[in-house]
Parts: structure tokens; sequence; C-alpha cells
């Protein structure tokens, strides 16, 4: 026997075992109930595997076959026998002890280190069960749907787009733009998916940091509507910490599209962000206990095709007047584009000018650009605060946004 050969039929001995001792483990309270397959039976099963996969080679194709046609037999009767004792019928030991033979022979016919893998994520699979079953009843109609938009944008839809210049200058790609969309979707979603599985028992800071990867404008409204004298401090945490998850994401979105802008915006937002979340430190330590429950919902629904339609045709709007302004008014209006933008929607215009600069916009301009649309939406956040959370919250958040707004510009135009 080779080396090989011994490594791939004791890495298929090995999966059995791994898989069969989680299902030995989750059937250890099962008193004066023995189980149909634990970790010996798994165990066996996968070296079964490996050596199905090994007479090919002398056998033919059709041995395979009947080995695992011998076993799936034997795993038919024991669930049969063992349904009718216990009135359980799930067939979940059954499938995996049947996905171990599998494996087994993957082991040895194909690659040892796939099979590791394959069994690890098996086993944690099976291992999920009361969490996965919990999180199941848990979901809504809405939820669901949700998810299935999600992927059908993201895997159905994005791959069958062109990928190529249409339009005015060749500005519009439907494969990038639509790309940007499910970007951005993709982290909305992630966000309301943590906020739904971690709940607003952390307290509010938590919720205002999950809630400001979705969209910390809208954060900033719902925490500016709780506005009450006992809880001014921990909202003033929440404020300046969904307003500091900006620049960070702004660095994100610029990464995923174009990373050679990093290096001249990473200093100018991170400044601006360390004063910010400086801030929210502060007034966390000082704030007493929050509230367990979040008194108000951030989304009605984690994802939308109407929202992601219409942030769709924004972002194509902004691309369009980004070329037009590159075009018939130079840096200047690339600057009063990027201000403007950034008054409704800072990854609208974070996404286009990275993307543009990949086409011959200014290294420096588009920098100069994202930062501005920056600017303009915290300033549109310290409007809201003042509007709607009153003066008292006013002047616990705006000296410290102020100052980290002035910081990052003045390193921006520094550097």
């Amino acid at each position: 026997m080779t080396l090989e050969l011994f490594l791939n039929l004791a890495t298929a001995l090995a999966v059995g075992l791994l898989i069969g001792t989680e299902r030995t483990w989750s059937g250890r309270d099962n008193a004066g109930q023995e189980l149909v397959a634990g970790i010996r039976t798994f165990g066996l099963a996968g070296l079964f595997g490996g050596l199905a996969a090994v007479s090919i080679n002398h056998l033919g194709a059709l041995a395979w076959v009947a080995m695992f046609g011998m076993l799936a037999l034997l795993v038919i009767a024991g669930y049969v026998i063992d349904a009718h004792r216990s009135g359980d019928y799930g067939m979940t030991t059954e499938v995996a002890l049947l996905l171990t033979f599998v494996l087994g022979s993957l082991a040895v016919a194909e690659s040892r280190e796939l099979a590791a893998a394959c069994a690890i994520v098996v086993a944690l699979l099976l291992s999920l069960k009361a969490r996965l079953h919990q999180a199941l009843k848990r979901l809504s109609e809405a939820e669901l749907a949700g998810a299935l938009k999600m992927l059908f944008i993201s895997v159905v839809l994005l791959p069958a787009l062109p990928n190529q210049g249409y339009g005015p200058w060749q500005a519009l790609n439907p494969y990038t733009t639509w790309m940007m969309v499910v970007l951005i979707a993709g982290i909305g979603f992630a966000a309301y998916v943590a906020i739904r599985f971690f709940g607003a028992r952390h307290g509010l800071l938590l919720t205002a940091l999950l809630g400001g990867i979705v969209s910390s404008t809208a954060m900033t409204i719902t925490l500016a509507r709780l506005n009450a004298p006992q809880l001014r401090a921990a909202l003033a945490a929440g404020l300046l910490a969904t307003s500091a998850l900006m620049f960070p994401r702004v660095l994100l979105e610029v990464g995923l599209v174009n990373p050679a802008l990093l290096p001249g915006l990473a200093l100018p937002l991170a400044c601006a962000g360390a004063i910010y979340a400086a801030g929210a430190l502060f007034y966390y330590l000082r704030a007493g206990e929050t509230p367990d429950d979040n008194p108000e919902p951030l989304l009605k629904n984690p994802f939308e095709l109407g929202p992601a339609l219409r942030f769709a045709a924004l972002l194509v709007l902004i691309l369009l007047l980004v070329e037009g302004a590159r075009h018939w008014l130079g840096d200047a209006g690339i600057y009063l584009v990027s201000l403007v933008a950034g008054l409704t929607d800072v990854d609208a215009i974070t996404l286009s000018l990275a993307s543009k600069a990949h086409d011959g916009l200014s290294h420096e301009v588009a920098i100069r650009g994202i930062v501005f649309a920056a600017l303009s939406n915290s300033l549109v956040k310290a409007m809201l605060i003042v509007l709607i959370g009153g003066r008292e919250l006013a002047l616990r958040t705006l000296p410290i946004m102020f100052a980290g707004l002035l910081t990052g510009l003045a390193v921006l135009l520094l550097r």
C-alpha cells in the first residue's frame, strides 16, 4: 500500500468518525434508545466508501454502485425499523450516513482535502439543528421573500447583464451598475439579518451600529425621534456611532470597486471616523442602563425590489451627471455634483466616482469628491438631529461631528 493511498483511506475513516461523533453526541440524551448509526458505524461507512473507490480500479464503476446500493438498503431497513419503534420519521442521520460513504469515496478518488472540508461543513450543519429550527420559526414571510429577491438580483439577474458601455460617453454599463446595486443591497440585507439575530437587547449602541450599515441617515432619524432625558447620553452615543460607521462603509465600497483610491481616502476618513467613535465611546461610558427592547424597528422589510430599482436609477443619474460635469465643467463640476449628491445618498456618489476613476477620472478629483459627499451627508445628519432631536441632543453631538468633519477636511487638503 502506497503512502498516498494510506492517507486517502485514513481521511475517509476520519470523515466518518467526525460526522459520527456529532451524530452520537446529538443523540446522547435519548435514554433507552440505541442509535441506528453511531460513531463506529459512521467511521466504517467512511472507510467503506474509500475502499469502494479503490475497487473501481480493479472491478469497474459498477462495483462502487453495487456497494453504495447495499449500504443504501441497510440504511433503509434501519430507518424503517427505527421509525416504527420510535415514531420519529426524520431522515437526517440516514442521509448523513449515505453522504459519509460518498465523502469517503471522494477522499480516495478525487481529493482528500475537499472530502475533509465537506465533512466539516456537514458536521457543522448537523450541529446547528436547534439554532436553525429556532431561526426558521422567527422568520417572517417578508424576510423569506427578501432573501429570495436578494438571491435573484445577485445570482440570476447580475450574470445576465451585458458588461459594456452604453449611452452618452459610454457612461452606462448595466453590469457594473447593477453590481453596485447588489453590493449596497447585500450590505443592508446582512445588517438586517444581524439586527434580527441579535435583537436590541445589547442596547441602543449595537442597534445603531447595525442599523448604520443599512442606512446611517435612517438610523439618525430613528434615534433622534426617541429623544428622552434619561436616554440622551445613550442616544448621543448611538447617533455618533451610526454616523462614524459611514466612513468605514465608504472605504469598504471604494476598496471593492477601486482599491487604488484607498491610500488617498484612508487617512482623512479614518481621522473623521476616529473622532466620531471617540465621542460615541465617551457618551456610551456615561450612559446608564438602556431599555432591553428596541422601541422602533429599523426596517419593515429586509429587501424590496422597488428601493433597489430606485437606487439603480439614482446611480445611473449620478453617473451621467459626473461624466457630464467632467466634460463641461471640469473638476469643479465633479465637486458640485458630489456635494449635491451627498445630501441624499453618499453610497451612490461614492460608487460612481470610484468606478469613473477606472475610466479616466483623476484619482485626486475622485478622492476629493468622495470626501465632499461624505461632508455634505454628515451636515444633513447634523441638521436632522437639530430639527428632530432638539437642542439638548444637538449640543451633545454636533460639536463632535463638526470637529471630526473639519479634521478630515484639513487632512485631505494638507496631505
